[in-house]
């Protein structure tokens, strides 16, 4: 009877330590900014599990879904996934996971430590805090601090600062990705979209990549062409690159990536807003 009771105790010893651990006050800190998920971090099997959107949005981690496949590319890195499955495919090589990942309350979870370091990230553990310190962004030897995001208004302007070194670089990446052929200068363009007429080009934003000090390492300043109110298709984009004193054609639908990634950039805690007098 006790060998009984003892294998029962046991099984059930067993089948608690498998479920997960619900981590309520878990907290994940990308360089330094506690993150929020709409699905709770987990420990299982002693490993952090997190949403995807965590790894996807905070790391710079580009996401494509493909039936059961999950792609993550950044930089020269593509990892392939696969829900239930202890294998992903880590440029063209196998590797095997710590943990597979699922689908919780329809959101993928994954192993945290695994993708981070994937990305080239450092990952410590204190107390209930898990810490991320991702890569500066590096432009011409030099390690960019912030991006500092200027765009006037009718009246009046602001000015943020994008501080997350996943997000520094994706916005790069996508201005250097897009950047076109070189075009001279245009005739007429300007900050106050009520001086300029059909043709000409509105400055819809300047976006400057600042080191340690303050100091400028590259600058691009986005224009897009005035159309008529009955033109439905995207309009031409242009983009200055100050340091070097020269224009390009640039992909309209890149400016739309770029204010999608400040955005998220902000909802997620990297954006400080440095100044605002519009009224």
């Amino acid at each position: 009877m006790k060998k009984v009771l003892a294998g029962i105790f046991t099984a059930v010893i067993l089948f608690i330590t498998a479920l997960p651990t619900y981590a309520a006050d878990l907290q994940i800190k990308v360089d330094g900014v506690t993150i929020s998920s709409d699905v709770k971090p987990e420990v299982k099997n002693n490993r952090t599990m997190v949403p995807l959107r965590v790894i996807s949005e905070n790391l710079g981690a580009r996401v494509n879904w493909s039936d059961s496949k999950i792609v993550l590319t950044k930089s020269k890195v593509k990892l392939i996934l696969q829900l239930n499955s202890n294998t992903a495919v880590k440029n063209g090589e196998t590797v095997l996971l710590d943990a597979k990942p699922y689908l919780k309350n329809h959101r993928t979870m994954v192993t945290l430590r695994f993708i981070a370091e994937v990305f080239g990230c450092r990952v410590s553990h204190s107390n209930s805090a898990v810490t991320i310190e991702t890569k500066p962004l590096v432009i011409d030897g030099v390690k960019v601090k912030t991006l500092q995001e200027e765009v006037h208004m009718t009246m009046g302007g602001i000015v943020n600062h994008v501080n997350g070194n996943a997000y520094n670089e994706a916005i790069y990446h996508v201005f250097v990705e897009n950047k076109g052929k070189k075009v001279e200068e245009p005739s007429n363009y300007s900050w106050v979209l009520n001086y300029l007429a059909t043709g000409d080009y509105y400055k819809a934003g300047q976006y400057d990549f600042l080191d340690q000090k303050g100091n400028s390492i590259k600058r691009f300043d986005i224009y897009t062409k005035v159309q008529t109110f009955d033109e439905d298709q995207d309009p031409e984009a242009l983009i200055y690159e100050a340091n070097v004193n020269q224009w390009y054609m640039f992909n309209y639908k890149a400016t739309l990536e770029i204010l999608q990634l400040i955005d998220k950039a902000s909802q997620n805690g990297f954006l400080t807003e440095i100044s605002n007098n519009v009224p």
